[in-house]
């Protein structure tokens, strides 16, 4: 009977857990932020818009339907703010940290969640990992608390220009995007104000980076004076992050170095560094200095690739990750050249990594074109708009056309799923509503297709 109910049993898998997590956790913001104390107004928000910022927070987003600065209390901007850094570092590594400081055991099922949660490879050294990204995240946002306070207590009291610093500076290193500049600056201001300022920007930019490269880089380059080595996957996600970053100013500063609503207006200097701003922040940063809306067709398009790339595995980013980009890449360049093996750094690698990207792919392909075709039959807007919108909720770039606060209900139920699916993981979710599928025991001949 014992063995019976074994067998029948369907105990939680690692990706079940992490996809349930999330939603518990965007739950129950939801309710936090639905409560009078959290509204700027003392009166409840609706629901609908409270889901919204919730799931937003959790997934460490930054689309908004009402702005965070001037629509929520201190309160509700704490709740935001908890969400993002539980969003960011992930609610089961904040669970390990406590349960190390109670010198708790971690069984091998909580190893196994957290390896699914941080994208790690193996499960040696997974503890060690999870106290170094709690001293990372620490330290970092520390630090950028205390280089935003320095320059904001120009412009504002030292209490305010301190809770603005730790405010921000969390938000942007978990690439949430979410800023209370509504409330100094105007709704949805961003940092439109500071588009000249050359230390904000660097600041910024580096905290976003440094968030979007992922925890298990930044180990890894921090050992090497160590070891003298950097691991297959470090070496790809610097060198596609550092192609894309140079590669995406270079056509920002092209495409819209003429444009009288955007860069035109600022110096030769300024037009540089606002290109590298937003192809940084596009992969996931969520915040801008510029208007996105008011930007040129082609340069919005460009975001939206760049958004759909993202960020790099077990950081606070989402997209399909550069690795898997630079997977495509390798799958490319070796059809072309005939051979049969992708090669990076003179290293090959496996095929169940490779089909693992392309299915990534596909399903996040499948997702951004299913919910803008789905958002395109309920609001009445134009396409790429709908289509920048679907893309930077799955990415969880936070990037906007203005159009979030304008979606109907139905429409922000939409874009808060495909935040959902972008944060947990398109392959992720298909593995925990997948059933169990049972070791094959045989295989079937080759078949040859012509394919060209």
């Amino acid at each position: 009977m014992n063995k019976l109910k074994k067998n029948t049993a369907h105990p939680l898998t690692p990706a079940k857990i992490l996809s349930f997590g999330f939603g518990i956790i965007i739950i129950l913001g939801t309710f936090l932020l639905s409560l009078g104390p959290a509204s700027a107004s003392g009166k409840p928000m609706p629901v609908i818009d409270a889901f919204f910022t919730a799931t937003s927070a959790t997934c460490v987003t930054g689309l908004a339907v009402v702005d965070t600065g001037t629509q929520f209390s201190l309160f509700g901007q704490l709740v935001i703010l908890a969400l993002v850094q539980i969003g960011g570092v992930g609610f089961m590594t904040l669970g390990t940290l406590i349960a190390l400081a109670f010198n708790r055991r971690i069984s091998l099922r909580d190893r196994l969640v957290l390896q699914e949660a941080m994208n790690y490879n193996s499960m040696e050294g997974l503890v060690s990992l999870i106290r170094r990204v709690f001293i990372y995240s620490f330290v970092i946002e520390m630090t950028g608390a205390l280089l935003l306070t320095i320059r904001w207590a120009m412009d504002m009291p030292f209490g305010r220009a301190l809770f603005f610093g730790i405010y921000h500076s969390i938000s942007f290193f978990n690439n949430a995007g979410f800023d209370l500049f509504g409330s100094t600056h105007g709704p949805f201001s961003g940092l439109g104000m500071y588009a000249e300022d050359v230390y904000i920007n660097i600041v910024v930019m580096i905290l976003i980076f440094l968030g979007g490269i992922g925890f298990i880089v930044m180990s890894d380059v921090l050992k090497y004076r160590k070891t003298r080595n950097l691991s297959l996957h470090t070496k790809i996600v610097l060198s596609m992050s550092a192609f894309l970053i140079v590669g995406g100013a270079v056509i920002i500063f092209a495409l819209e170095n003429g444009n009288p609503l955007s860069m035109q207006p600022l110096s030769l200097g300024e037009r540089i560094l606002s290109s590298f701003f937003h192809s940084i922040s596009s992969r996931s940063g969520g915040v801008t200095t510029l208007s996105i809306a008011d930007m040129e067709n082609s340069t919005q398009f460009l975001l939206i690739m760049l958004m759909f790339i993202g960020a790099a595995p077990g950081s606070t980013g989402g997209g399909i990750k550069v690795t898997v980009f630079a997977i495509l890449l390798g799958a490319m360049y070796s059809m072309i050249r005939g051979r049969e093996d992708i090669v990076f750094f003179r290293k090959r690698l496996s095929k169940g990594s490779i089909l693992r990207a392309i299915t990534q792919t596909w399903l996040a392909l499948f997702l951004v074109i299913s919910a803008a075709m789905a958002l395109s039959a309920l609001e009445d807007r134009e396409f790429l708009p709908l289509l920048f919108e679907t893309t930077s909720a799955f990415a969880t770039a936070g990037l906007s056309l203005d159009l979030t606060p304008k979606l109907t209900d139905i429409g922000k139920i939409v874009i808060c799923i495909v935040m959902f699916l972008g944060r947990v993981g398109p392959v992720t979710l298909a593995y925990a509503l997948a059933p169990k599928s049972g070791k094959e025991l045989y295989r079937y001949p080759e078949g040859k297709i012509t394919i060209g």
